[in-house]
């Protein structure tokens, strides 16, 4: 029970850091933003196939699988808005 509530409380922190953070991002600072949290989604990614790999139980595989399907999706996704913000500032021939 005291890690649950550990993990909960970084949890909890982590979200309010996290969106004070986003909060005072300036609006040229954007795309440099949405890299990084690219290489973030790729870091979990690797995690989840990890997780979704082991030995553990039946219910982390599944737990696993829909980790990867979701962080992949969020990867492309990131990567389309970004290189569409980028195209925008291409000269137009």
């Amino acid at each position: 029970m005291e890690i649950l509530i550990a993990s909960f409380t970084v949890f909890v922190l982590s979200v309010f850091i996290g969106f004070e953070i986003i909060q005072k991002v300036p609006p040229t600072l954007h795309t440099p933003l949405m890299s990084g949290s690219n290489a973030i989604s790729g870091i979990a990614i690797i995690g989840a196939l990890l997780v979704s790999g082991g030995n553990y139980t039946p219910w982390s595989n599944y737990l696993g699988i829909a980790a990867v399907i979701m962080a992949t999706i969020n990867l492309v996704g990131g990567f389309l808005v970004t290189h569409r913000m980028l195209s925008m500032f291409k000269k137009r021939k």
